[in-house]
């Protein structure tokens, strides 16, 4: 029991602490749009807080000439940039670098859209702030770099991890665990896929504040949890998993919605995005476990001090997020 207690106090406040310094390390992005043959309509965005922003860069191969003044604005969270070129040849062979990545903590992503409806996705990082644009893309680069996508999606959105993390603390039954887990994963491989292909949609703010409002909800049924009590959500936490995770599923397509899906391979892209994702629940899944067993607290029948310990410091992350959240419907 103190060592299950010792360990929240260790891993809850370390992914509050991430959560406070993930906008810092906000990847930037640039986007190269083929408008007529050889121009291109580019908008660069780069991490911001106020006034100040990440000194980074975007170069373009040497044929591409501006042809007309950039447009600059900066909000809240992101410095914006857009412009149009025109790169004599096309962007194929060119090198693209990310001046000033090297010395950041960040990455950058840039996606280029072609005429013919080809996607060409990159991540660019600190280690190699260059690389050469190949044009159409095969399918297996298509899978490599929609996988790798979708596992740092995952693992890089804490509010998700959040809310999986008070599932796990919520049951303790290994079998129950399983389906809760299932549930959640198809849910939001339903709304996913529905999205991202544009049969439905939400608006993308609220559906964030809704999730952080879903993991608030779960530490809140941790709270109330009570010796010889069986509450909805421990004996069917399944129904919980299930319906929020199909909002969840709205958070994953904003994301992947930002990236693009390359229109000779939409049903792989958008497959191995979702494999992905999974890969990366399923290693903070077996991570979890395996501490939470080394700390003695699945057989624990009653509910621990240290256990609702953790439910208020995920809950009172969840309503950070959902403070912030509500106030950017408003912004």
């Amino acid at each position: 029991m103190m060592r299950f207690g010792a360990l929240l106090a260790v891993l809850v406040p370390l992914l509050l602490a991430v959560s406070a310094v993930a906008h810092e390390i906000r990847p930037a992005y640039l986007d190269l749009r083929e408008t007529a043959r050889d121009g291109f309509a580019v908008v660069w965005k780069v991490p911001a807080q106020g006034n100040m922003r990440l000194s980074l860069d975007a170069v373009l191969p040497k044929p591409c000439i501006e042809k007309a003044e950039r447009e600059r604005s900066i909000g809240s969270s992101a410095y914006l940039e857009r412009w149009t070129v025109t790169c004599t040849g096309g962007l194929k062979g060119g090198q693209i670098t990310i001046e000033g990545l090297r010395s950041t903590m960040t990455e950058a992503l840039v996606r280029i859209e072609y005429q013919s409806g080809d996607t060409e996705v990159v991540r660019v990082m600190p280690d190699a702030p260059s690389f050469i644009v190949a044009g159409a893309k095969s399918s297996l680069d298509v899978v490599r770099t929609y996988f790798v996508l979708g596992v740092d999606h995952i693992l890089s959105g804490l509010d998700h991890l959040l809310f999986v993390l008070a599932l796990m603390l919520l049951i303790r039954d290994c079998r129950k665990l399983v389906k809760t887990i299932t549930a959640f994963t198809v849910a939001h491989s339903i709304t996913l896929a529905g999205a991202s292909l544009g049969y439905f949609s939400l608006p993308q703010k609220p559906v964030e504040a809704t999730i952080a409002l879903s993991i608030a909800f779960v530490a809140s049924e941790l709270v109330r949890m009570k010796p010889g009590e069986r509450r909805l959500s421990e004996s069917y936490p399944w129904i919980v998993a299930f319906a929020f995770g199909l909002l969840h599923g709205f958070g994953f397509a904003g994301a992947l919605k930002e990236i693009g899906l390359p229109q000779s391979d939409v049903p792989l892209s958008l497959l191995t995005f979702n494999l992905g994702v999974e890969a990366g629940q399923l290693i903070f899944v077996a991570a979890a476990l395996v501490v939470l067993r080394a700390a003695g607290t699945l057989s624990t029948i009653k509910p621990a001090p240290a256990r609702q310990f953790g439910a208020y410091m995920i809950g009172t992350a969840a309503m950070l997020w959902l403070i912030s959240r509500i106030a950017l419907l408003t912004a």
